[in-house]
């Protein structure tokens, strides 16, 4: 398939900077086959039956980006530049791989200042990357980032506005617990007490997966041949209790509905062929696109994506690219807010879809 496939006119004014409050008041589109009922997210209840499981990505995001001062000793004298750093993963050997905005002018061996205690020196630079050394390591590296970075916000966001306090608790899910991610999993920001509260009186039970989503969910795909895309890989995990959480509702004939498409690729990775679920931990480069036979994800609860983005090829591939299209007219006709702080669709492809 092309990529132009995948493209879609939106209008500025339809990018949203700031999430909705409460959280569970954003919109929610809820699509069929055929059908689409606008709501609300706090009208989850309406639409999620006893019995069904929803699977919660619990990865943390860390403040991943730093802004510093690059010096240099030359022969006129000390240089110095500011330089902006987005921490990307850490390395088996205790550096941390990172983008380095103007990386050309970067050399190896440079030091990075943040602060008068916390800098970091240029190892290696390697395919638009850095491999940074930083002169604080465990608690002390966590607690210097703390103070010093910033919530990576996706870049069409930091084009409208810069990142501020507020992000720091707008852009963390409300059960975020393992620290490792440099984004969101953005359809779980909708999500606040009270509604989990709501849906578990209902039935809905929740089982949480942890998968550390990578700056490379926002890196465009370059080629028009969708198949000749490398997709970027991404550290997660699926617990034996969380496995045996997933069979058992399988088993009773509940659904198995991830929140977010990192969750839906991870337990997509993770299931056998047959749908049953295996405990599972590792790297993760799922590359879902239509013709994609599903193994286990019976709906799925996202945002609206950026056009051309293997992220709308996968939703595309879960409802079919006509359908998904369609879906999409039909959010921009209403107005609904797009992309990492905006509203949220329901997506329900079986039986249990919603009818006109």
């Amino acid at each position: 398939m092309k990529l132009s496939e995948f493209d879609f006119d939106l209008p500025d004014g339809l990018i949203a900077t700031r999430p909705a409050r409460p959280r569970s008041a954003a919109r929610l589109l809820v699509a069929g086959p055929s059908a689409v009922q606008d709501a609300q997210v706090s009208d989850l209840t309406r639409y999620l039956l006893p019995g069904d499981r929803l699977i919660l990505n619990d990865t943390r995001v860390i403040p991943a980006r730093l802004s510093g001062e690059r010096r240099r000793d030359t022969a006129q004298g000390a240089v110095s530049a500011k330089i902006e750093v987005t921490l990307l993963e850490p390395t088996a050997g205790g550096h941390w791989r990172a983008l380095l905005k103007p990386l050309k002018k970067v050399k190896d061996g440079e030091v990075i200042h943040f602060a008068d205690d916390f800098h970091a020196k240029v190892i290696a630079r390697s395919e638009g990357t850095a491999e940074l050394s930083f002169s604080q390591t465990g608690r002390a590296f966590d607690t210097a980032l703390a103070s010093n970075g910033a919530m990576p916000l996706p870049p069409y966001i930091e084009a409208i506005r810069k990142t501020d306090a507020q992000d720091r608790a707008d852009y963390q899910t409300i059960w975020a617990k393992k620290k490792g991610a440099v984004a969101a999993p953005t359809a779980s920001l909708h999500f606040d007490e009270d509604l989990l509260r709501v849906l578990a009186e209902r039935g809905v039970s929740f089982t949480h997966v942890t998968l550390h989503v990578g700056a490379g969910t926002f890196l465009p795909v370059k080629t028009d041949d969708i198949s000749k895309h490398k997709m970027h890989a991404e550290w997660g995990e699926i617990t034996e209790q969380a496995a045996t959480e997933i069979n058992e509702t399988r088993e009773a004939g509940g659904r198995i509905i991830p929140v977010g498409t990192t969750a839906l690729r991870l337990i997509e990775t993770a299931a056998r062929p047959d749908g049953r679920m295996e405990p599972w931990r590792g790297e993760t480069d799922i590359f879902i696109t239509p013709g994609y036979q599903f193994r286990i994800a019976d709906a799925l609860m996202t945002n609206f994506h950026l056009p051309k983005s293997t992220l709308m090829m996968l939703v595309a591939a879960f409802m079919g690219r006509e359908r998904v299209m369609a879906i999409y007219d039909h959010a921009i006709t209403q107005g609904y807010r797009f992309f990492s702080y905006g509203d949220a669709s329901l997506l329900l492809p079986g039986p249990r879809a919603p009818t006109d």
